[in-house]
């Protein structure tokens, strides 16, 4: 980790990244997940996190036949958007996704929530498993909390004086 002395920007890496996109993938829970369609914008939609691993790597069940499923076939570059306003955190990834049809990967995978998408259960021939491989990333944290942030803002509102309490930096696991 590498913070520069002038302002709380942090450069995460290895470990340090890793942990970082765990704490605030799972305190967002759901994110915009992008995919490349052959033209820009990204074609976005909701997404619910269903893990992030040691390494960083962030999964997702879709459905097989889907639009991100075809766009990923095409382009595997994707880019993740989690926001978490009730804590102040936010965070985006770019990398490249993989997509598995693999029994245990389903089964480790599974929720009972993800019934209402694949009626059929974890043996739906649409379920699949999407495991996003990072390879950068950007977020903004705060230091010490939310409570303690909307303080300080309300200090600098009153006194002119900007204090920041925030966190934000670059994330390459």
């Amino acid at each position: 980790m590498h913070a520069s002395a002038d302002d709380h920007t942090e450069h995460l890496s290895g470990t340090a990244a890793a942990e970082k996109i765990a704490k605030l993938a799972k305190s967002a829970r759901i994110c915009l997940f992008g995919t490349y369609s052959g033209q820009l914008p990204l074609t976005v939609r909701p997404m619910a996190l269903q893990d992030v691993d040691a390494a960083g790597n962030v999964w997702f069940l879709s459905g097989r036949s889907s639009h991100k499923n075809q766009h990923i076939a095409t382009n595997p570059f994707v880019q993740l958007f989690f926001a978490n306003t009730g804590s102040s955190e936010y965070l985006t990834l770019h990398g490249k996704a993989t997509i598995s049809d693999d029994r245990a990967l389903r089964e480790k995978y599974w929720t009972p929530l993800a019934k209402a998408w694949f009626h059929e259960g974890v043996d739906d021939p649409e379920v699949t498993v999407i495991r996003v491989t990072p390879e950068s990333g950007y977020y903004w944290d705060t230091e010490h909390g939310k409570a303690v942030s909307l303080l300080q803002t309300a200090i600098g509102a009153l006194t002119g004086k900007t204090i920041d309490g925030s966190l934000e930096g670059t994330i390459r696991p």
